[in-house]
């Protein structure tokens, strides 16, 4: 028996064999052919890449129906690099000039292609690599005649062991034989385990070398909530963890019980518990798991895996689609936020040395009023449609609040002269996400119709810790005396400028810190859909004099480790 700990990315725990993803190698032996088996070669080549189409397109289907056109969209990169004159007519070139076996050629040219992009500065068509790589093995397992081997094929549920889990790969996730996954690289806000906790699969990540620890088949324990992986248990810790999985499914049954509900403390005050999503398609699981609105809706996914840029139009229905599923409940949407660990190559945004500190987000967009004002047209015209508001990302300082206020206007007297509705007070906040944005929470109250607290971002610049680089994540602590400190200072800024704040990152969705939270005087929490009925379940099962005790105490304490034992301590005690 072999007990790692890493990151704990998405709680739950899982039990199954192990399926070692991107540890396909293949042996492409070197083989001199004649003139007469050239057509024979081209014709094997041509096959191959007609079945790698047919199996794309197969799991583009299948994903989007799962999960819908958006995410299915991340294939058409792959279909691009089948269509590659380039690269076919180099693969039929030198078959013909050196006569060598088509699968040899191939991969030889795969790999100078794969090395090109490696060489290039842009961090956006670098990353391009994986989905030449994800190509290149489809074309080779079919010139080689080898079973295919991907998340799509998972036969029963199996624990996927991953290097990194591709887009690819995290889009085929959506498949009900995967039942956790670990990784040997990322940070519990990585996109992956923000995709597992969508998906309601247990995670660890930032395991280092853990692929090479797991064998094909090997029975692995993933405790998502303590970030544990044990592989081949002994009978003893193998029946105590399937009991704690059944009591966990009689946990998760009393919390389900109270998603309905709304979110009361024993003594009368009530919050809201809203959802955040990244895709229209997500609106029905947050209304089964009983949100109350939408309190983040990004949008920068609307972007991503395609050459052109939406329209005025597609934003439109999209957002027109959610305020009408969510009215009366209130549907918060973020404008564009890219940059840092997102990147679109349509904008031809440049590499940047530090991109988290970078042209993103709102600097982006006051950068870019022709992309900004579209986005803002449309969320002005959807606005009749249902309870919409709308949110700016990384303000860092009024100035910038202004500044997109002025272009907001300009949006609404477009308009106007063309005749079309919208709501002219449509509610505008402030995503403070930047300690100077913190510091100054007083002075941009007065303009803001309301806060959310971006905690992912917060706790990296305030901590100064990349939440994406796995050797510096345990510094990356939600429960940091300087983080509390922070939120404080936040909330009691919009409480003395009466307006409501809310908490959109990650931070909403621990259990473990949201009775201090809602001591600190939080009046919203926007968090993973799974999460809400956990929570609404704490926040009944407390009084506000509770909550307000355990803020104060865990205030007076010096760590963030000791906050975190403080903070598991009451919520054992809560859920008694």
């Amino acid at each position: 028996m072999i007990q790692l700990k890493g990151i704990a990315a998405a709680g739950g725990i899982s039990i199954g064999p192990a399926y070692l993803l991107g540890k396909e190698e293949f042996v492409v032996l070197r083989e001199t052919i004649s003139w007469a088996d050239i057509p024979a070669q081209i014709q094997l080549f041509e096959e191959a890449l007609i079945q790698t189409r047919r199996e794309i397109i197969e799991l583009q289907k299948r994903i989007s129906a799962d999960m819908g056109q958006q995410e299915a969209q991340i294939f058409d990169a792959h279909l691009l690099v089948l269509e590659d004159r380039m690269l076919i007519e180099e693969v039929i070139s030198r078959l013909k000039k050196e006569q060598l076996n088509v699968a040899y050629i191939f991969s030889e040219v795969l790999k100078k292609y794969i090395g090109v992009f490696l060489e290039i500065e842009d961090e956006y068509l670098k990353e391009r690599t994986a989905d030449i790589n994800d190509v290149g093995k489809r074309i080779l397992r079919n010139l080689l005649g080898k079973e295919k081997k991907g998340l799509e094929d998972v036969k029963g549920r199996a624990i996927i062991i991953a290097h990194d889990i591709s887009p690819s790969d995290t889009a085929a996730m959506h498949t009900k034989n995967v039942a956790a996954f670990v990784t040997d690289i990322g940070g519990k806000t990585s996109h992956t385990a923000i995709m597992a906790k969508s998906l309601e699969i247990p995670a660890v990540v930032g395991l280092e070398g853990v692929t090479s620890k797991i064998s094909p088949g090997d029975t692995v324990i993933v405790d998502g909530t303590l970030g544990v992986v044990i592989v081949n248990p002994d009978q003893e810790t193998l029946n105590s963890y399937q009991q704690k999985l059944e009591q966990l499914k009689g946990i998760a049954d009393k919390f389900l019980s109270v998603k309905d509900l709304a979110a009361v403390t024993a003594d009368g005050r009530t919050v809201l518990i809203n959802a955040n999503i990244e895709f229209p398609d997500e609106v029905p699981s947050a209304r089964l798991h009983g949100c109350q609105g939408i309190g983040l809706y990004r949008t920068e996914f609307f972007y991503m895996n395609r050459k052109d840029s939406p329209s005025e139009e597609e934003h439109y229905q999209a957002y027109k689609y959610v305020a009408e599923e969510m009215s009366p409940h209130p549907v918060v949407v973020r404008t564009l936020d890219i940059g840092g660990d997102k990147f679109l190559s349509q904008f031809k945004i440049p590499y940047e040395m530090q991109p988290f500190l970078g042209w993103r987000a709102i600097r982006f967009c006051l950068a870019r009023p022709d992309i900004f004002k579209l986005q803002l047209r449309a969320i002005l015209r959807a606005s009749v449609h249902g309870n919409l508001k709308l949110m700016y990302p990384m303000i860092s300082g009024v100035e910038e609040l202004r500044q997109a206020n002025q272009l907001l206007q300009e949006a609404k007297e477009e308009l106007r002269q063309n005749g079309m509705a919208f709501n002219d007070k449509i509610e505008v906040g402030v995503m403070v996400e930047v300690p100077s944005a913190a510091m100054t929470a007083d002075i941009l109250a007065r303009e803001a119709h309301f806060f959310s607290i971006g905690t992912n971002d917060l706790i990296q610049y305030s901590l100064a810790v990349d939440r994406s680089n796995e050797k510096v994540a345990y510094l990356y602590d939600p429960a940091h005396p300087a983080v509390l400190r922070l939120v404080k200072s936040i909330i009691d800024a919009a409480h003395q400028a009466k307006i409501k704040v809310a908490m959109c990152g990650e931070m909403a969705g621990e259990p473990s810190l949201a009775l201090i939270l809602l001591g600190l005087g939080l009046d919203e929490f926007s968090l993973p859909p799974q999460v809400i009925p956990e929570l609404k379940y704490l926040i009944r099962s407390v009084n506000m004099k509770q909550a307000q005790q355990f803020a104060v105490e865990a205030m007076q304490l010096a760590t963030g480790k000791e906050v975190e034992e403080y903070s598991q301590n009451r919520l054992a005690e809560v859920l008694k």
